[in-house]
């Protein structure tokens, strides 16, 4: 992209000053390698963004941001319901509450390497994995509309997990106010045999080996050491988050118009916060919201019994579980004084800093824990948030590497067995359905993770705690 497009802030702040219908500034936190990789459509989107009703502050992109549906994918936006402002799906996205969930194993890596293949078969056999893929778990319409308000509450009440889980997990594992009534009974029909399971694309179970400390006290504070295994998951609402969204923005499309919004792209399709279209479809993506916390905390379960089978030394408690498809009403601090502002962060992390009222209180003096996903056979990260981060982009940061090419691209480039067989011969075991994902999914067709967290560190959003290697990764 362009660098002649912003006006450089300082090293790692791109800004376009508001121009047309642009409400607020366009702002990418970024170096100069990172943006001049990025589409200009990421631009042209953010820009876009910017235009929309009630937008506060500027329209913000992350350091791994890439073209997207509506907004980029690491794009974040705040809305304010008092100066009608919107709620976008496409400002969302398809997987709602796609997040990571961390688990501390409390073994080093050195126990993993005799039993590296079988427990990368356990894992593989036991947790669903790949497009249509389903679990064992059927939910009735009663069980659904639990699920759907409970989140990984309901999960941990019907036997999968412990209590103790929910004090590390956003929102406490539970978002209120989900509409089940909101959720059509095509999305629930999707869902009532995907629980328990990671879905394609770039989800994925890891068994990752921690290789670097940054900060040796947030480290500590987060329960990390050098030579520790992490398990990560990353995975969303499936099946029933894709179809909230597909059914809102075609609804939002055919309204914009009656409630005066002239859309700048029919991606971009939304809904005034204060109308009824607004409020179904908060209560809908609410109910997806803890359609995936459900879905984590059932994987976590799952996770747990073949380390117990394999590695029963393990005990697995939870680091931390953040999602980055989501809108929440949160409170911020705009030119001196607190709003309540609706945020959109799709592809992108909360990243709340030391002191906030609602870290878990061993965490709250080092910040929230952010978890930084990598791509296949590339390093992940945990990162911790800072203060500075509130003032940067509503208290957000990246969410993992960023596409560098489309799923098309990478297909024509590579053949899914070489690489296994390539991550092989580093000592990292893949299982995978689809030797056609493994393509798409390829390292190579990924930013630089170390780069994407370097900027996003320079800027302010959050700084570094971990580095974490992978060792096995099951792919959908």
């Amino acid at each position: 992209m362009d660098t002649g497009l912003f006006v450089r802030r300082s090293a790692t702040r791109w800004e376009v000053e508001p121009h047309g219908p642009m409400r607020v500034p366009a702002v990418i936190y970024a170096d100069q390698a990172l943006i001049r990789d990025m589409d200009r459509k990421v631009y042209e989107q953010l820009c876009n963004v910017a235009s929309l009703p009630g937008i506060v502050g500027a329209a913000y992109a992350m350091p791994d941001a890439h073209w997207g549906y509506g907004f980029p994918i690491g794009g974040v936006a705040a809305f304010d319901r008092e100066q009608d402002g919107i709620v976008s799906a496409g400002g969302v996205g398809f997987d709602i509450s796609c997040g990571v969930r961390a688990l501390l194993t409390g073994i080093d890596a050195r126990a993993i390497e005799p039993v590296k293949s079988r427990l990368a078969d356990e894992l593989y056999r036991t947790v669903p994995a790949g497009v249509g893929s389903v679990g064992e778990i059927h939910l009735d319409d009663a069980a659904m509309d639990a699920m759907l308000t409970g989140g990984a509450r309901w999960a941990i009440d019907a036997g999968f997990g412990e209590a103790d889980d929910l004090i590390r997990l956003e929102e406490r594992g539970k978002i209120d106010g989900a509409d089940p009534a909101a959720v059509s009974a095509r999305a629930r029909q999707r869902q009532r045999d995907e629980m328990g399971t990671l879905g394609s694309g770039n989800h994925y179970l890891e068994v990752q080996h921690v290789v670097e400390i940054f900060d040796a006290e947030a480290a500590a504070a987060f329960g990390l050491q050098r030579d520790d295994i992490i398990v990560s998951i990353h995975c969303g609402s499936r099946g029933l988050g894709h179809q909230i969204g597909t059914e809102f923005l075609k609804q939002m499309v055919v309204s914009a118009a009656e409630h005066g919004i002239a859309l700048p792209d029919r991606e971009l399709a939304c809904a005034p916060i204060r109308s009824e279209l607004g409020r179904s479809y908060l209560g809908a993506m609410r109910a997806g919201m803890n359609c995936a916390l459900a879905n984590r905390q059932i994987i976590t379960h799952l996770v747990r019994q073949v380390f117990a089978r394999v590695l029963p030394e393990a005990e697995l408690p939870v680091l931390y579980d953040v999602s980055h498809n989501i809108c929440k009403e949160e409170e911020h601090c705009v030119d001196g004084c607190p709003r309540r502002l609706f945020v959109h962060r799709k592809g992108a992390t909360r990243a709340y800093g030391p002191g906030h009222r609602s870290l878990p209180e061993r965490l709250r003096p080092c910040g929230q824990p952010v978890l930084i996903g990598g791509s296949m056979g590339t390093a992940s990260y945990v990162l911790a948030g800072m203060v500075s981060s509130e003032e940067q982009a509503f208290s957000s940061a990246c969410h993992g590497a960023g596409r560098a090419m489309s799923r098309h691209q990478a297909r024509r480039r590579w053949r899914g067995r070489e690489v296994v067989r390539e991550l092989a011969t580093r000592g990292i075991q893949i299982r995978c359905p689809s030797m056609r994902g493994v393509a798409e999914e390829a390292p190579g067709a990924y930013k630089d993770v170390a780069a994407v967290v370097r900027a996003a560190e320079a800027a302010g959003l959050a700084r570094a705690v971990a580095r974490l290697d992978p060792l096995i990764c099951i792919k959908g």
